[in-house]
């Protein structure tokens, strides 16, 4: 039988890598997303790859409703999910707290913590009713070391990090495993969504060095899940070989 797996966020960067390691590797694949040709397209991708069994959910998980109706509509073996990988979230401007866009800090509070909140509290009472499942929070170095100008950003990726920790003990007498995992610098459209489409800007954030890419994070996603039952990575931290923590990175140009 093969298993299944919700990816939030699946869409484009981590989530969209997530879906085709999942997939090629023989699970069952739930995608969710606010871009309705994206999803589909990575739907067709996924079936004529690697022929998975693919549900497209179109949804935003800002809105509990929707998340609701997303959830509330699977059906048999769709309701038995075994990996749930909140994946959805983002950074929204860059700008000192006194000069802060509310609509940026909204949008990073509603998705990065309220959206992943509204898809555990739906999806984790179907795992504890099979006594089994993998929650994967994708946080970031953001949420283990607080930067200039990341104020809300950082704050929001803590949350994460804590969040992470409570469920795990909220949820380990049920034989749920939970974990988190946290990149660095990583070359996905971060840094476009954060600086809201202007590439020139977007661009010079990975000049000089060789950031994560997509892959990477897919790669240590699908690691996690494959250990055996008794053992769990609760935290793991991914860093481009360049950085060294969320402000040091050595740029001596890509070989």
């Amino acid at each position: 039988m093969h298993k299944v797996i919700l990816i939030t966020g699946a869409t484009a960067g981590f989530g969209r890598a997530i879906a085709v390691k999942f997939a090629e590797n023989g699970y069952d694949c739930i995608i969710t997303g606010r871009r309705k040709e994206l999803l589909e397209e990575l739907e067709d991708e996924l079936r004529q790859t690697f022929n998975a069994d693919v549900l497209p959910l179109h949804f935003d998980v800002r809105k509990l409703d929707e998340v609701e109706k997303a959830i509330g509509s699977l059906s048999g073996k769709w309701r038995d999910i075994d990996i749930l990988v909140n994946n959805a979230g983002l950074a929204a401007g860059l700008h000192p707290v006194h000069e802060g866009v509310i609509d940026d800090w909204e949008r990073m509070i509603d998705t990065n913590i309220k959206g992943l909140l509204y898809m555990t509290r739906l999806v984790a009472p179907l795992m504890a009713a099979r006594n089994q499942g993998h929650i994967i929070n994708i946080g970031s170095i953001a949420g283990k070391e607080i930067y200039p100008n990341g104020n809300v950003y950082c704050g929001t990726k803590s949350a994460v990090d804590a969040i992470t920790k409570g469920t795990r003990i909220d949820l380990v007498s049920h034989n749920i495993k939970v974990t988190q995992i946290a990149p660095g610098a990583a070359n996905t459209e971060f840094s476009l969504v954060r600086f809201k489409g202007d590439r020139e800007r977007a661009g010079h954030v990975y000049d000089g060095f060789i950031p994560l890419f997509a892959n990477d994070v897919a790669e240590v996603t699908y690691y996690v899940t494959i250990l055996p039952d008794h053992v769990n990575i609760n935290d793991l931290v991914i860093m481009p070989t360049a950085q060294a923590n969320a402000t040091t990175i050595v740029r001596r140009g890509k070989k």
